[in-house]
């Protein structure tokens, strides 16, 4: 039987939208050989070359991406159905944050999952990748890869909080802490410029576009699930149990 081609997902959204935190927990309700995980953040080049705009590296943007790298693992994802295998991720050793999804949930998700995976007789591999920049303009060629696009969002006070309450990250050649004010001056400005295309009157905080979103094909996460990641991995899960029908 011919391999089949992978579901290439991808999710996107602000940074501290929750997307690395939704794709582990995608992880954990489908079969452990069925879905893997591909972290933009696993792209970035070396901490030496990495911009720096008005004294300040810039992590959050275009040009402190390899894309030849991003691109070339895509299309080997797309023709042989997985991950590089000598390719090692050092976002696996930066945290995520809590969710407070419970258990049960988890458990739930994962039953109704291979209920149904068994009747569709569905054995078609899935990629997630998950990242700040996969839906920008600046990205089409990119965007236009995946077969699932799933934006996620969050408020600018939230996005601010939580970004503020991590420790740091690891890096290609060490460790990266934000400095003082690095949202205000850096990510959330960036995020605002990558992305008002995708809103009403280019406002982040207010309703998706959805003609716009509907056009590429991108669709956004409920508003109710902001708060709540319950409701986010049960929107998540739904839209993949959409592609195994």
């Amino acid at each position: 039987m011919a391999q089949q081609p992978p579901l290439l997902v991808g999710i996107s959204g602000p940074s501290s939208s929750g997307k690395t935190t939704l794709s582990r927990l995608l992880r954990d309700i489908f079969p452990p050989s069925q879905l893997a995980i591909l972290h933009l953040d696993d792209f970035y080049l070396t901490d030496a070359e990495i911009p720096v705009k008005s004294g300040v590296q810039d992590w959050d943007c275009l040009e402190s991406l390899d894309l030849p790298l991003l691109r070339s693992t895509l299309a080997h994802i797309k023709e042989k159905a997985c991950i590089p295998p000598d390719f090692v991720s050092k976002e696996d050793q930066n945290s995520v944050g809590e969710h407070n999804v419970s258990p049960t949930l988890i458990s739930s998700l994962k039953e109704r999952v291979r209920k149904l995976a068994g009747e569709k007789k569905w054995e078609r591999p899935i990629v997630v990748v998950d990242g700040f920049l996969l839906f920008s303009e600046e990205m089409r060629g990119i965007r236009e890869a995946f077969d699932v696009r799933l934006f996620l969002r969050t408020s600018y006070a939230t996005a601010k909080r939580r970004r503020e309450a991590r420790k740091g990250y690891v890096t290609l050649e060490g460790f990266w802490e934000d400095p003082p004010g690095y949202v205000d001056q850096i990510v959330w400005p960036n995020y605002v410029q990558d992305h008002k295309f995708l809103f009403e009157d280019g406002d982040v905080e207010g309703e998706l576009d959805v003609g716009v979103c509907t056009e590429l094909g991108i669709e956004g996460m409920p508003r109710e699930a902001e708060g709540d990641l319950s409701v986010g991995l049960e929107w998540a899960a739904g839209v993949l149990e959409k592609w195994i029908q």
